[in-house]
């Protein structure tokens, strides 16, 4: 059974790159099956932004606020890596500048440099 999560994405921002980062991040998550693969759908085109539905496979449903924390870590630290933001909560001008997390503040206090079991690796 596919369990769906969504992130919303400006139009400015690939859709390829997009949908390559939530499955990067699905690849990156411990508890994640490897089949069925996990798939990435353009859910809804709405006025600022794209919503895209990442859908992924539990290995136990039990686990699945584990997972989910770290899966939703793995995509937050991808898209600040790669510079595309997240445009949830909806706003209302385009930033000067894209509002993502630079890299050296990733572990800014009281965060630790060593992330939490099944959050992102390097590349």
């Amino acid at each position: 059974m596919f369990i769906p999560t969504s992130v919303t994405i400006g139009y400015d921002a690939p859709w390829r790159q997009v949908q390559s980062l939530l499955l990067l991040a699905a690849e990156r998550t411990p508890g994640l099956r490897k089949e069925p693969k996990p798939v990435v759908l353009q859910a809804s085109l709405e006025d600022f932004y794209v919503k895209y539905t990442l859908l992924v496979c539990l290995e136990r449903q039990q686990s699945r606020p584990f997972v989910f924390h770290a899966l939703h870590a793995n995509i937050q630290d991808l898209f600040n890596e790669y510079g595309v933001q997240i445009m949830s909560p909806n706003y209302v001008l385009d930033p000067a500048a894209p509002k993502v997390v630079a890299k050296k503040d990733w572990f800014a206090a009281p965060a630790h440099p060593d992330p939490p079991s099944g959050s992102s690796q390097q590349p």
